[in-house]
């Protein structure tokens, strides 16, 4: 008898596990610091009409932001097909602005109250005297800092004569 054994040829050692937590864990913070959560849901179209003399921002100011125009297809049975103004995931009316505005003002921190822009993002079919009375229930709101949002172009192409 032999006192050693031949190993058989060809037999794998078993994969280890031990490492297979901590790449889970791994994936799972880095998919937890860059994915962005959605912010509100669309409720209106909004084609932003083109300016010639546009600017960046800077995102050190906290932004509250209003769109206007009509509602989509899935919201028009509810809502209608005339301009509606949207804040966050509801339609409002001008009045209830103030309200808005107050209710965000009071989640910001005490440095950043005063330093809050309002961003319009009004699509460019919709009247002016939608904008007009938004404008106006945010002055009465104290709300004096406002933005337009619109895309960088020539705002005379596409005018008709």
């Amino acid at each position: 008898m032999s006192k050693f054994k031949k190993k058989k040829s060809g037999d794998l050692p078993a994969v280890s596990t031990a490492s297979l937590p901590d790449i889970v864990f791994m994936l799972l913070f880095f998919f937890m610091t860059v994915t962005v959560m959605k912010d509100s849901d669309l409720m209106v179209t909004n084609k932003v009409p083109t300016a010639s003399e546009v600017q960046k921002l800077d995102k050190k100011d906290p932004v509250m932001y209003i769109y206007a125009g009509k509602p989509t297809m899935k919201y028009q049975k509810k809502a209608g097909t005339s301009n509606k103004v949207q804040i966050n995931d509801k339609f409002v009316v001008p009045d209830e602005i103030p309200n808005f505005v107050l209710e965000y003002q009071s989640g910001l921190h005490q440095d950043l109250q005063n330093r809050f822009i309002t961003a319009l993002k009004i699509d460019e079919d919709t009247n002016m005297g939608i904008v007009t009375d938004v404008k106006e229930a945010l002055r009465d709101a104290n709300a004096l800092k406002i933005n337009y949002i619109t895309k960088d172009g020539d705002p005379l192409v596409g005018l008709k004569k």
